[in-house]
């Protein structure tokens, strides 16, 4: 088979290949697994963080991708969730041990053995992959290939966020930072909770501009602060000072969820700007998402062909992935993007 194969970590510029194509022998299922033919893999910031090694592949070399749709291609023995010829998705999380006070009560994402698909195990940048079937998600008929693939990691990720809100219909919720992940999450806000109103914080334009076509109540910058005081934000920036300031914008007895892989530009006048009574005093609450589950994958795969969500995707070639990578880090464009495998 075909595959795009990452082999040392590099720190991108805009002229890096990081990838490199290869052709590797065709995985065999193994007890409990499933063999696919893979149609589309998203491509997402957290293979950025891959390459440049902020969160680094457990072996070298690693095909990258966590954002699969194919179809079952062959069944391995003690395999019975899904038939030849099924549609499923692949995403974030390829397996944990199944055994541990977190995996028996539906937080996977906890487990100290959770494994990432792409990361761990080798992922979708590839004309097949492996993947532990009960780690696998049917696809509803309704989403095509190209739109689901971003809602396995951008927008799962996306409903675990809004999920641990604890909001209630007619609150108000506020998404600072408006990327791939928090335009999915917009969607899903003002679908389950039409009496909520959206706040937007963001300091590009676009993205402001953006947030006030998909229904936004308010749009402003990360600086800014509404007239109201939200019931919750959800935080899906990649530095500190948005969390400083979500949390100046909350009520008593609100919450800031932070839905970031990392951190950066953590310095000590942030840390000097941080004030217990006017951030964190009034019961105010602050909670990190950490991966997803399985539960969150199939709610959300349901919910998105229920609203349904259609994200803007642009679409590579598996040959292109460097490409894709490279715009991704480089250029501020609407959409997500997807190598399209071909059959």
């Amino acid at each position: 088979m075909k595959a795009m194969v990452l082999s040392e970590l590099v720190q991108l510029q805009p002229s890096s290949k990081p990838l490199q194509l290869r052709e590797l022998p065709k995985p065999r299922a193994g007890p409990g697994q499933i063999l696919l033919k893979v149609h589309v893999c998203g491509v997402c910031h957290t293979e950025l963080d891959e390459i440049e090694g902020r969160t680094a592949p457990a072996i070298m070399p690693m095909i990258l991708g966590h954002q699969v749709v194919g179809t079952v291609a062959v069944c391995g023995t003690n395999s019975s969730i899904f038939s030849k010829g099924e549609r499923v998705g692949v995403a974030w999380i390829y397996t944990a041990c199944e055994n541990c006070e977190y995996c028996q009560t539906g937080r996977e994402n906890l487990c100290s053995e959770f494994r990432a698909t792409g990361r761990d195990a080798y992922g979708g940048y590839a004309e097949y992959m492996v993947v532990p079937e009960r780690f696998a998600y049917p696809v509803p008929k309704s989403l095509t290939d190209l739109q689901t693939a971003p809602l396995l990691c951008a927008g799962a990720i996306g409903y675990r966020s809004l999920m641990l809100t604890g909001i209630s219909n007619g609150q108000r919720l506020g998404l600072t930072g408006f990327g791939a992940s928090a335009h999915l999450v917009i969607k899903m806000a003002r679908f389950k909770y039409p009496d909520s109103k959206i706040f937007v914080f963001a300091r590009n334009q676009q993205q402001r501009a953006f947030a006030r076509e998909l229904g936004a109540f308010w749009v402003g910058d990360t600086e800014e602060q509404p007239l109201q005081l939200l019931d919750a934000i959800i935080d899906t920036t990649p530095v500190w000072f948005p969390v400083v300031k979500a949390l100046e914008s909350l009520k008593p007895g609100g919450r800031l969820v932070i839905n970031a892989i990392r951190k950066e530009n953590y310095d000590q006048q942030t840390l000097l700007d941080l004030e217990y009574h006017r951030h964190l005093w009034m019961e105010r609450e602050l909670k990190s998402v950490a991966n997803i589950t399985r539960k969150d994958v199939v709610e959300f795969l349901q919910l998105a062909a229920e609203i349904p969500i259609e994200p803007l995707v642009k679409e590579y070639s598996l040959e292109q992935a460097n490409e894709a990578l490279i715009d991704l880090k480089f250029k501020s464009e609407k959409g997500a993007k997807v190598l399209r495998i071909p059959n």
